[in-house]
């Protein structure tokens, strides 16, 4: 049985930091495919394989980097739809976002995520953050294969 590389998404309004984030990923050498994407509505598409994305297999990442503040829907919707779906409940999601209200990241905490980040001002801690992160969640925080 051939193993499938579960992609990385990346879901991330701004252009220069979805770069930056995408750099630092291929930086730390991972093996997994990246996919960014700009906001939640192509997110959730994308991982249900419908809208653009229709005719696509619905997909389950290794991990999602999620912004909180974007166009059209916001991640927190994202979230709440991932955490409620039996399929998609067990996918590590990171915030990735410069936003530091209480209650972004209470809410956040709430819904379930697994982590929350603060995106540091300084891009070489930026990088050095999304690397490391791709390197935990891709590849030392592994979930078990169904059978």
């Amino acid at each position: 049985m051939t193993r499938y590389i579960r992609p990385i998404l990346l879901v991330e309004d701004s252009l220069a930091d979805a770069e930056l984030a995408m750099d630092a990923l291929k930086d730390a050498k991972l093996i997994n495919p990246i996919v960014h994407l700009e906001d939640g509505v192509d997110c959730l598409d994308f991982l249900y394989g419908r809208g653009t994305f229709a005719g696509r297999e619905p997909v389950e990442p290794a991990v999602v980097l999620l912004d909180i503040k974007m166009p059209r829907l916001s991640g927190l919707d994202v979230l709440t739809q991932m955490r409620s779906d039996e399929r998609l409940r067990q996918v590590p999601v990171v915030i990735l976002s410069s936003s530091r209200e209480e209650s972004d990241v209470a809410r956040s905490w709430d819904l379930g995520v697994n982590a929350y980040v603060i995106k540091p001002v300084d891009v070489d801690q930026f990088f050095e953050a999304v690397r490391t992160l791709g390197q935990f969640w891709a590849v030392l925080n592994q979930r078990p294969d169904k059978d």
